[in-house]
């Protein structure tokens, strides 16, 4: 398991389920720095340190990107293909955390290289129950180069 703090970039413009993401970290007492934008423009301006976010120190390098599809200002897929194209992110797993279980997105997500695809519940204690799984996998188990 991961014995260092990992970051965790959430890009999640409801503020409902960037709570239960929170609280998953929390109650699982899963090693992680969870940072939260909630629009696409925003989490490339994290990713790319610019603008708020040019500083390194408060804007680490996240370990993990949580990235939905539905977004404001620049689109998920868009970020994703950004993320991808970029030598220092390309990376980075991304996985794509949607309300969208549509094929064509659940395609364009891992033609542009997602690291998995999941579909948010509608409730509450499903939703929780998949985030407990999620960060187990990816923060607990999953090995992040050095």
């Amino acid at each position: 398991m991961q014995e260092q703090t990992l970051s965790v970039l959430l890009v999640e413009d409801d503020p409902a389920h960037a709570e239960i993401t929170r609280r998953g970290l929390e109650s699982n007492a899963l090693p992680a720095r969870l940072e939260h934008v909630e629009d696409g423009q925003a989490a490339l301006d994290y990713l790319f340190r610019q603008g708020r976010f040019s500083d390194p120190e408060s804007s680490p390098r996240p370990n993990l990107i949580l990235l939905d599809l539905r977004l404001p200002k620049v689109e998920g897929l868009e970020v994703l293909r950004r993320i991808k194209a970029d030598d220092q992110l390309r990376r980075i797993p991304v996985v794509v955390l949607t309300t969208s279980a549509a094929d064509p997105d659940v395609h364009g997500a891992y033609s542009n290289q997602a690291s998995s695809y999941l579909v948010k519940p509608a409730d509450y204690e499903a939703f929780a129950r998949l985030f407990d799984s999620l960060g187990h996998y990816w923060l607990a188990w999953n090995r992040y180069p050095g």
